[in-house]
């Protein structure tokens, strides 16, 4: 098969789309033969030397994909060869085939087309796991949301809404602003001309965010604090911002606030089912009922992954970008 490599770390021209051997499924896996995958941040900090796979992954970048099972490995049942699927992945998404254990396959919702599915594990599982799992973001609650306009925001503005929160959102453009109103954001914060913190209290009458979900990391880290409601809770998932920064821990007691932090990729495989397992009981209904959907902003072919990893580092997507495979 054919997947994309990374011989060594560096810009978007170190992805080389070139022939390597097939996986093969182990006991409690299946292959899916790729139709589509997606790109995410940490397919960028891999490809740049900072990001690597934990032991025993595919060394090649994807955290998601859609496509159909051909093979069953050892074990396997409730699943069948022709299954179309989407799956969270350790990585190994940017190939044509890829092996995915079952307890991270998802059978591709009613209503969602097999490549548009690709856009949905990855996002759905950290959204879902974050906000309501860790954070337990709850109806009448207000939820801040930094990068609104990303794939993570643009599902978590939704989810929220579908369970009957307010949301807030930070974004650096009137366009990316307009285009999580449509999804449902209540509050709009563009974070190169307005304090989010201010326009967040004024917008609350002082209240704050009940559940703040941050990828920026350090930058934000006081901000963020000061943003929170009594009883908030600070979720961060990304250090795109930095990854060390000042707490004020008297500003966090007086609040009686909670910060967690999170990484997907690493957690043990048992994490990664009961997650999959609750997005499948919670979310695929709100999909399959029309009341979510993966924001796409573009297609690019898969061995052309570089272009799609400058398009995503120049910020100028809303939603995600898929990769088709051949």
């Amino acid at each position: 098969m054919y997947a994309i490599t990374i011989p060594e770390p560096g810009g978007p021209e170190t992805l080389v789309w070139t022939k390597v051997p097939d996986p093969v499924p182990g006991a409690g896996e299946v292959l899916v033969e790729v139709v589509a995958g997606a790109v995410n941040r940490a397919d960028i900090m891999q490809r740049q030397g900072f990001y690597d796979p934990p032991p025993g992954a595919s060394p090649y970048p994807g955290l998601e994909c859609s496509g159909r099972i051909t093979a069953l490995g050892p074990g396997v049942t409730g699943w069948a060869v022709g299954d179309e699927v989407c799956a969270l992945l350790v990585g190994g998404g940017y190939a044509e085939r890829v092996a995915v254990p079952v307890g991270q396959l998802l059978p591709v919702p009613q209503g969602i087309g097999l490549k548009e599915a690709a856009a949905l594990p990855e996002v759905v599982c950290t959204v879902w796991s974050n906000v309501f799992m860790v954070a337990h973001l709850r109806p009448g609650e207000t939820l801040l949301v930094h990068g609104g306009s990303s794939g993570i925001g643009t599902m978590a503005i939704q989810l929220a809404k579908a369970v009957g929160a307010r949301v807030a959102v930070t974004a650096g453009t009137k366009e990316k602003l307009e285009r999580c109103a449509e999804l449902g954001a209540d509050i709009l914060i563009n974070y190169r001309e307005q304090d989010f913190v201010a326009e967040l209290e004024r917008a609350t009458d002082g209240a704050g965010a009940d559940v703040v979900l941050d990828n920026m990391g350090a930058k934000y880290l006081d901000r963020n604090v000061r943003a929170l409601a009594v009883n908030g809770r600070l979720a961060i998932i990304g250090m795109q911002g930095g990854v060390k920064g000042e707490l004020n821990i008297g500003a966090l007691l007086g609040k009686r606030a909670a910060i967690s932090a999170t990484s997907l990729r690493a957690r043990p495989p048992a994490e990664k089912t009961a997650i999959v397992a609750a997005v499948r009981e919670h979310v695929w209904p709100l999909i399959e009922g029309g009341h979510v959907r993966p924001v796409v902003d573009r297609e690019i072919p898969m061995r052309d992954a570089a272009d799609a990893h400058r398009f995503v580092e120049s910020s100028g997507h809303i939603g995600k970008v898929l990769l088709i495979a051949p």
